[in-house]
């Protein structure tokens, strides 16, 4: 091979290109973007809109019916997915693959700007936002203290924090969480109002007349240019009191008569806590092409001098650090090199006694690991728990390339050659099987190319770390491991002469012994193996579990509880501290670490929000926890806490949700596994159709936290004006609106209006209202003033107030409404779950015309990634079977070396199963692994039978002369890459459970493939090849080989 001659004729070439490869190798390690996911590029567009007062029904006609008409201009729309609740539309536009995101997002924007001229007046613009893996916050910036209130926590972490946040390169942050927004409250008192025959409105129209921006211009006397500033808007907020009412008469009425001024908050409409306490979080995001190590330690290194902004009471402190996981990751690969290279130095020490030959296979794994970051890099790649896993399964591959090279060299040296002419022979003699060895299981990788969505997304940089590192891997065993072993392996052609047959020695012979006695029975043999392996293979790829990702014992779990609908969100609060102290009971009161908690909803100010956390109400809360230390089963906690919660609140709804990043952005927003919809354009036909399917899957044994999250019977007093008797009495329904917005909702947006304040400056709002506490009964809502004539009407003139039961959350698919089921799993693979959900949804019989219902949440995603595989893992092995057979000019030896794969299948199967693992991408990443390996040591030893075979003519001894030769080499790298996959498979570490199936499968594929290639292979070649030609397929005349070429030169 010119490779191999170029290395030893210009070894000094070698070693600079080597020195290269670790300098820019190392450069390119500390410069690499590190993510906790590859690049996913989901198509998926997030469209917000607040406005406050507004409820469900109304929310979802005036805006998300508005939006979805005009939306479905835009290229590509897939579907479009709505959730509507007082005062908020979500929208989830989600988008076909391959969709240009950036113009759809151009797309959405401008028609998004269209559509605000169909809604209603003073409805603010939306947030809109693309959901991709940096939408998804890697942490929480807390701010603690123990004198400020949550409102005043949250103006700090506005504008004294966030400014220092955004200054750090590739960091984003959503609006504080827990506190609302700073405000000028003009608290009108309904009373005292009717004690000078006035209403709220005319409040409004005295603070909108008074209280006003405009521009100052200049005034030019002389020699000098004046600005001329006025006192159009109020200097100290105590002023805004001292603007007069006209009541038409001489005496003036003024604010301060009728109200109080109040320098606070918006209207509560959630609260956060941290350990219990009212405290404000910011939520961590990083831009997309940022490195998620990265900010976070930039960040970390910031919060000192954050800190030292921040007033004396106030504390920070940062909490729920998701970068824990690819941190994690670094380590586990770094261990695992370490002990890669350890164990495969240990195998070659054992097998073949030459501790020079160790060092030359231990310096080969980490020159092509750093090699291989290297490339990663250059194609745009970054370094994230996929690519990461790549690199760990490329160290079993590495393991081979150089062990197979450093023992062919030893065999050439007992051959009695000379050092340089045996390394010389050794390597070319190897150098065609091992790039053929090299393109089988590139091979096996190229389907990722051909996936698309959420498998293609994870796949690809997995399949490039691993092609990288072998490309590497394979130049280096013909360049530098030839030139190392020239310089550093002893070896004296007189030893041989006297060489004594060693423990290995003879295990070969019995061996060989073996396999010559199992050669008489062949095709009985190989007959009953394949029928049994294949028999084996379905029965097993049936009851193995099948998962999109492999179970977490996590420290840390996320619950969200529901008191009744309607709850205040004082009530809820007292709930969840409830909650918390029954949790100290249940795990230990100095055992958590911490607790984070979002009570109720979003303020309207802060629209993007609640596409980072959503809650449908002030009854709801979502409860984030962190253990300190935790050694169970965390499936088995949450169990036990969902028996434990019944027992002691039953009074609350609990449901568990994923709180790792990689579930929370493979879910792509849903909350549980199970989710069912139900959809129609009858709301309440739907609604019959989810409580018969809720009732089926309680009976589903393994399912938990089944229920129809949506509020659908929100308490509510129905004001239904009477229009004639209004008339009668001056008024009509924007005169009631107007004085209804400031009693239960505030001019916030109806009437906009600022003061300049505070020692930065800042615009704050000034909005009227009528205090929550004032307005406490119906009477109260019905001694509302509306107007200032002399008849002093009220609310409950013209209106009838009356209890009922609304709608408090709708969810819509396009136009059409839907219901929605949702379940966690116990014990339980997803496929299993997905099969029973069918089954259940089936029973229901036939559906009435218009009613739909699709299982939604995880299963299409598992059905997504178990078919990419599938059919990647059946492609791989098309192209093996075709390159191969145009390798050998023979489709028999290509089908030979394909019969070790149902082996590796089975082994890789029955050890998931063994151990209690499921079928999920990290396990079959495994898998394909396995073939790889096994397909590698098939062509290792296929390709030398064939020679043999040729040159004796009887295949049954080729095959088994072949075994005797490479066995040794191969037992090697199996025994070294199964030891380095133990670690991994046993779990150690925190998220060790996260990559144990990934090892568990390539440990069983190896067991397997081992005995498949070393016993049955040599059977499977002696029956196939028996009667096989000789005589070269060539028809080329001038080739020597070809039957023509005596012809033509006789």
């Amino acid at each position: 091979m010119n490779l191999i001659k170029f290395a030893l004729r210009r070894p000094i070439s070698v070693m600079v290109l080597v020195l290269g490869l670790l300098f820019f190798g190392i450069k390119a390690a500390k410069d690499v973007k590190v993510d906790i996911l590859p690049d996913m590029n989901l198509p998926v567009v997030y469209v917000a809109h607040s406005f406050n007062g507004y409820t469900p029904q109304q929310m979802e006609g005036y805006f998300t019916k508005m939006y979805v008409n005009m939306l479905l201009f835009t290229n590509g729309i897939k579907s479009i997915e709505s959730k509507n609740t007082q005062g908020l539309t979500l929208m989830k536009v989600n988008f076909y693959e391959g969709t240009n995101m950036g113009e759809a997002i151009a797309q959405i924007n401008a028609l998004s700007t269209r559509s605000q001229v169909f809604l209603p007046p003073g409805a603010p613009p939306p947030f809109i936002i693309r959901f991709d893996s940096s939408s998804q916050p890697v942490g929480q910036l807390v701010f603690r203290s123990n004198t400020k209130t949550n409102n005043e926590l949250q103006d700090i972490a506005n504008f004294n924090a966030r400014p220092f946040l955004i200054a750090i390169p590739g960091l984003t942050t959503a609006p504080p969480f827990g506190g609302s927004p700073r405000t000028i409250e003009i608290n009108v008192d309904p009373v005292k109002l009717r004690a000078h025959h006035m209403s709220p409105e005319q409040v409004v129209e005295a603070i909108s007349r008074n209280n006003i921006t405009s521009p100052s211009g200049n005034v030019y006397i002389g020699e000098t240019n004046y600005l001329t500033p006025t006192n159009n808007t109020v200097k100290k907020v105590e002023e805004l009191g001292d603007i007069p009412l006209f009541k038409g008469t001489a005496d003036n009425v003024y604010i301060r008569d009728v109200a109080t001024v109040k320098d606070g908050a918006d209207i509560a409409t959630g609260y956060a806590l941290i350990d219990g306490k009212r405290s404000v979080y910011i939520n961590i995001a990083k831009a997309s092409n940022a490195s998620t190590l990265e900010v976070v330690n930039k960040l970390k290194k910031s919060l000192p001098k954050i800190q030292r902004n921040m007033p004396d009471d106030v504390q920070i402190s940062y909490e729920f650090d998701q970068s824990v996981y690819i941190s994690n990751a670094l380590k586990s690969l770094a261990v695992e090199g370490v002990l890669g290279a350890l164990l495969t130095g240990l195998m070659v020490m054992l097998f073949l006694n030459d501790r020079r030959a160790a060092l030359i296979v231990i310096m080969t794994i980490p020159i092509s690991i750093i090699s291989g970051v290297l490339f990663l890099k250059l194609f745009g790649q970054s370094i994230n728990i996929m690519s990461l896993s790549g690199l760990a399964l490329a160290i079993g591959i590495l393991v081979d390339e150089s062990t197979v090279t450093i023992e062919n060299i030893h065999q050439h040296f007992a051959m009695g050659k000379t050092r340089a002419q045996a390394i010389w022979d050794a390597c070319q003699e190897i150098a065609f099987p091992k790039l053929l060895i090299m393109l089988c299981i590139l091979a096996v990788f190229a389907p990722a190319f051909m996936m698309s969505g959420i498998p293609g997304s994870l796949f690809m940089p997995l399949a490039m770390a691993i092609g990288f590192s072998m490309i590497v891997s394979f130049v280096l065993s013909q360049t530098f491991v030839p030139v190392m072993a020239n310089w550093m392996m002893k070896h004296d052609p007189k030893t041989c002469e006297n060489h004594r047959p060693n423990w290995f020695t003879k295990f070969r012979d019995r061996f060989t012994v073996f396999l010559s006695s199992l050669m008489k029975r062949k095709k009985m043999m190989v007959s009953l193996s394949l029928a049994s392996v294949l028999c084996l293979g379905t029965g097993l790829y049936q009851i193995t579990g099948k998962d999109v990702l492999p179970a977490v014992n996590s420290r840390q779990f996320q619950v969200r509880i529901k008191a009744a609908e309607g709850t205040r969100i004082e009530v809820t609060e007292i709930k969840v501290k409830k909650f918390l102290e029954h949790l100290k009971g249940k795990v230990g009161k100095d055992n958590i670490a911490i607790s984070s908690v979002f009570i109720g909803q979003h303020p309207s100010t802060f629209a993007v929000s609640p596409i980072y956390l959503y809650n449908a109400g002030p009854h709801e809360a979502l409860i984030q926890v962190a253990l300190k230390k935790f050694d169970g089963n965390s499936d088995e906690l949450k169990d036990e806490l969902r028996k434990y919660y019944k027992e002691k609140m039953p009074d609350l709804q609990i449901s568990f949700e994923p709180i790792e990043l990689t579930e929370k952005i493979l879910s792509q927003g849903t909350n549980t596994p199970i989710e069912i919809r139900v959809s129609g354009m009858m709301k309440k036909m739907n609604r019959m159709y989810a409580e018969k399917l809720l009732t089926k899957l309680k009976e589903i044994e393994y399912m938990r936290d089944q229920q129809i999250p949506q509020s659908m019977s929100y308490p509510a007093l129905q004001i239904n004006i009477d229009r004639t008797r209004a008339a009668q009495l001056g008024l009509d329904a924007q005169d009631i609106a107007k004085s209804l917005v400031t009693a239960t909702a505030s001019t916030r947006y109806t009437n906009k209006n600022f003061w300049v304040g505070g020692m930065m400056g800042i615009a704050y709002d000034v909005q009227v209202q009528t205090p929550q506490n004032i307005l406490n009964s119906k009477e109260e809502l019905a001694s509302l003033p509306l107007s200032k004539n002399s008849d002093r009407p009220v609310l409950g003139d013209v209106a009838t107030i009356t209890p009922s039961k609304e709608l408090g959350e709708s969810y819509n698919l396009g136009t059409m409404g839907y219901t929605t089921i949702t379940a966690n799993i116990h014990k339980t693979d997803l496929e299993q779950a997905s099969k029973d959900v069918k089954k259940a949804i089936e029973s229901l019989g036939e559906l009435p015309k218009g009613v739909n219902i699709e299982l939604s949440g995880m299963s299409p995603v598992l059905d997504e990634t178990m078919n990419s595989l599938s059919s990647g893992l059946l492609i791989a092995a098309a192209v093996i079977f075709l390159m191969l057979a145009a390798t050998f000019q023979s489709f028999r030896v290509s089908l030979v070396i394909l019969t070790t794969v149902p082996f590796v299948i089975v082994g890789s199967l029955a050890l998931l199963k063994i151990t209690g693992s499921t079928l999920n991408l990290q396990s079959y990443m495994g898998l394909i692994m396995s073939v790889g390996v096994s397909i590698a040591n098939a062509v290792l030893l296929i390709s030398n039978a064939e020679m043999i075979r040729k040159s004796t003519g009887n295949a049954s001894e080729a095959g088994i002369e072949a075994a005797r030769l490479r066995i040794r080499p191969i037992i090697m790298t199996t025994l070294a890459m199964a030891a380095g996959m133990l670690p991994m498979a046993i779990g150690f570490g925190e998220g060790g459970d996260q990559v144990s199936p990934l090892g568990r499968a390539v440990i069983g594929g190896l067991i397997f493939s081992t005995f498949s290639v070393l016993v049955i292979l040599p059977l499977v070649f002696g029956w196939i090849q028996n009667n096989a030609s000789i005589i070269s397929p060539s028809l080329d005349p001038e080739d020597e080989e070809s039957i023509h070429y005596s012809n033509t030169h006789s």
